[in-house]
């Protein structure tokens, strides 16, 4: 009060005046008080690269004046000295922590990089660099443990488990440590997203003092930070036709009901609601996308910055939070909603972790309304139908995230009274929704159902291998079930007799959801034959045959992945049997059909534009086929596995005309199939090692060609140029910080670069003059190593 009662008399009449000393300032004197210069909070990139002077609009007038392109890359610079201090604070913690790491590294003895399964082997990289995953029991038993990673920000680290495409990136970067040996420092080569550059969807600083008091959410906004109601309009009917068929959470005709009951008098914004606001972001995410694709404007590969498309729509969603904040004690059915779309938003900005705990709250929101239970009889037909699709479609997400992440579940089938939605032609008609019928058994709704028992099929068979685990590995070998080929093998036919739950899932899909092949080629197959997109078809119905057929391709490939073994350097085991070398094939056969799907579809349509969830899961499809040509680099099936990734790559450079992150994805691949190139053409030399009885090199035999055909080739050029190995102060892994990178609700969430990009090859590549101490030989790269 007394800073405004005294800057209202600074501004006063004249008589004010009398209150000022006259000896001070003789009046013959006195200048005119200068206008205050106006100030930016930050010039553009192009105003401050010409020095000139710029102002708040976008895009501003100099930039209007020369016809460029107004843009500000720089989100997140400190811009006060207390951030600065901070910072520099901040900055010194690290350098000596790193001058500790440092330190403690050269006062280790040179290790022997014996390759044994991640954390098995007191010479593996340092917990600093790799996170090892962790050995558990629970009474008494061996459980199958994860690692920790940081997928954000934040170093903090999160645990994933062993099903994860994090813990399968862990083993190869043990692996493919082992045998490169050379520094790869993530500051040099880390690839930015959304969730890497900032610590929530705000994008705003993360310094509590930097936070504002939050705003009163029934306040009118200004129309410039909110959507007029033509493009809100817009967006929401782009939800009807985008995500609304494959996620049936919502009554279309009463969301309408409720969008006019939010009306006020013309020329004002509308009142706040917490699902409209939430359906907007989610539509702004996708929508965005779409108007990038067919933009001028090229997005970064090297940072993930608040313009990129994954991040639209946060004001929207960060006003439904606050709005949300408030129904925590009595939640109802839009509230459940809300969580549902607030998780699909994060996640799709990459925020792993806070998708996840959205789940959390949409779960317990749901059990404390009772949708894990029969819906009362006395509710309205279609009421009771609308409880049942979001129970149901909210196990399905929740499931499929948990398996992804590695995860325990929130949802207990064992409490779930709740039954199956409906799907027929009644039930369609009540929905809300005017969507063509399909046949007479088949509906817009049939789509629900079917994915919601594919995920049902697929947790089964996830719940009892993983529950298996302690009944195969009783831990007196080794320390995981790595170190032990002929459990491994009995663990394989024990999933191999688990999968018909798939089969039998597949035998029901009705041809209406099925995406036709050409030549005669069978649907929800890996027989490679390519796709047939029908014209005259409702993109809509496309949409959910095509996901539809990714996800059973991405779930199966998940589960067969943890027998993808990397070879063992320095130590003897028995070959792997042929259960387990069957799986880790079909593990890559159902990632190339992933990857030959989506490279029909972006190559030919527009239906897969914005959906981030479909980049994710080519970006696990693609990692896998690169993890199973280094483990098995003269597979017979290593040919269509290198077509693939570079398939792959294909995708992901269209998908960056979208969004970023993809970008990113596409530069580490590249990366990938020059190594995997490299290390192929090394086994294929003049001198073949000897063949175990697959027909492979053996895994001791084709490191010691790949190390000793290095050393041969280039002993002059590296020199000069690589340090020995005393004088290297931390070893860091190809994949350190890949981690991050995992992405199915996998996350793309940042995507660390495996390797600096090749230049001069000595300078990037090198390797001991001799293969490490200890090197037997022994049968199988691909036929009997532990991984």
């Amino acid at each position: 009060m007394r800073s405004a009662f005294e800057g209202h008399k600074a501004s006063g009449p004249k008589g004010d005046k009398e209150d000022i000393p006259e000896t001070s300032h003789p009046p013959s004197f006195e200048a005119p008080l200068r206008p205050k210069r106006q100030q930016v909070a930050r010039a553009c990139d192009s105003c401050r690269m010409h020095r000139i002077k710029c102002d708040n609009n976008v895009p501003c007038k100099n930039c209007i004046t020369r016809g460029e392109q107004c843009i500000n890359k720089s989100p997140g610079e400190r811009r006060t000295l207390p951030q600065a201090y901070r910072e520099i604070d901040r900055l010194k913690q690290k350098v000596k922590e790193l001058e500790e790491q440092l330190e403690k590294e050269r006062s280790r003895p040179s290790p022997s990089f014996a390759l044994t399964p991640p954390g098995t082997s007191d010479s593996s990289p340092t917990p600093d660099s790799i996170s090892a995953p962790l050995v558990v029991t629970r009474g008494g038993q061996q459980v199958w443990g994860g690692v920790m990673s940081s997928t954000g920000q934040s170093p903090q680290k999160s645990w994933y488990g062993p099903s994860s495409l994090f813990y399968y990136i862990n083993r190869m970067n043990t692996y493919l440590s082992a045998v490169f040996q050379q520094l790869h420092p993530d500051d040099l080569i880390q690839l930015k997203s959304v969730a890497k550059t900032f610590a929530t969807p705000d994008c705003n600083p993360t310094d509590d003092d930097e936070k504002g008091d939050v705003k009163d959410v029934s306040q009118t906004v200004s129309n410039e930070a909110y959507l007029t109601p033509t493009q809100e309009e817009y967006f929401l009917n782009l939800y009807w036709q985008s995500y609304h068929p494959t996620l049936a959470i919502l009554d279309e005709t009463e969301f309408r009901k409720h969008y006019r009951s939010l009306a006020t008098k013309p020329g004002t914004p509308r009142k706040p609601s917490p699902l409209v606001d939430i359906i907007i972001a989610v539509s702004m995410q996708v929508g965005l996308a779409m108007a990038q694709r067919h933009s001028s404007r090229a997005l970064p590969a090297t940072e993930v910055g608040k313009d990129d498309p994954s991040i639209a729509g946060r004001l929207y969603y960060r006003r439904c939070q606050r709005l949300l904040y408030n129904e925590q004690e009595a939640p109802s059915l839009m509230t459940v909603q809300c969580h549902i779309l607030s998780a699909i938003y994060t996640c799709y900005a990459a925020f792993q972790n806070m998708s996840h705990i959205a789940l959390s709250l949409a779960v317990r929101s749901a059990q404390m309304l009772g949708l894990h239970t029969e819906p009362p009889s006395d509710l309205p037909t279609a009421t009771q139908d609308l409880h049942r699709r979001v129970w149901w479609s909210l196990y399905a997400f929740e499931s499929k995230t948990c398996m992804k992440l590695g995860r325990p579940f929130y949802t207990d089938p064992d409490s779930t009274s709740c039954g199956l939605p409906a799907h027929n032609q009644q039930a369609a008609s009540l929905a809300g929704s005017d969507f063509a019928l399909l046949d007479e058994n088949t509906t817009w709704l049939t789509y629900t159902l079917y994915n919601t028992n594919l995920l049902l099929s697929a947790r089964k068979v996830h719940t009892a291998f993983y529950d298996k685990y302690s009944d195969f590995y009783s831990g007196n070998i080794g320390r995981v079930i790595y170190d032990d080929p002929a459990a491994l093998e009995r663990y394989a036919e024990f999933l191999s007799a688990s999968m018909k739950p798939f089969d039998d899932w597949v035998g029901s899909v009705p041809d209406g959801l099925k995406i036709k092949r050409e030549h005669g080629g069978q649907s929800l197959s890996t027989d490679r034959s390519p796709i047939v997109v029908e014209q005259f078809v409702p993109p809509w119905l496309q949409r959910q045959r095509l996901l539809l057929e990714l996800l059973y391709h991405i779930l199966r490939l998940n589960l067969y992945r943890p027998f993808i073994c990397f070879p063992s350097i320095a130590t003897e085991s028995p070959p792997l049997g042929n259960m387990c070398l069957s799986h880790a094939a079909s593990a890559a056969e159902h990632s190339i059909a992933v990857t030959h799907i989506f490279h029909h579809v972006v190559k030919n349509t527009d239906l897969l534009v914005g959906f981030h969830e479909a980049f994710q899961w080519q970006w696990n499809a693609a990692l896998t086929l690169a993890g199973y040509l280094f483990a098995y680099p003269t597979s017979s099936i290593a040919a269509p596995v290198r077509e693939s990734i570079d398939f792959s790559i294909v995708v992901f450079e269209d998908f960056g005309r979208s969004f970023g992150t993809s970008l990113g994805a596409a530069a580490v691949m590249r990366d990938l199939a020059v190594k995997i190139d490299f290390l192929t053409e090394w086994l294929r030399g003049s001198n073949p090692p000897a063949t175990g009885p697959t027909g492979a090199p053996s895994a001791q035999d084709a490191t010691a060609t790949v190390t000793a055909t290095a050393a041969d080739q280039f002993a002059t050029e590296t020199t000069a140029i690589v340090p020995s190995t005393n004088d290297i102060p931390l070893a860091q892994e190809p994949f350190a910080g890949s981690m991050n990178m995992a992405y199915s609700v996998d996350n793309s969430g940042d995507l660390d670069m495996l390797w600096p990009p090749i230049g001069n090859m000595p300078d990037q590549w090198w390797f001991h003059p001799q293969p490490p101490a200890g090197h037997n030989g022994v049968n199988g790269v691909g036929a009997g190593f532990p991984g």
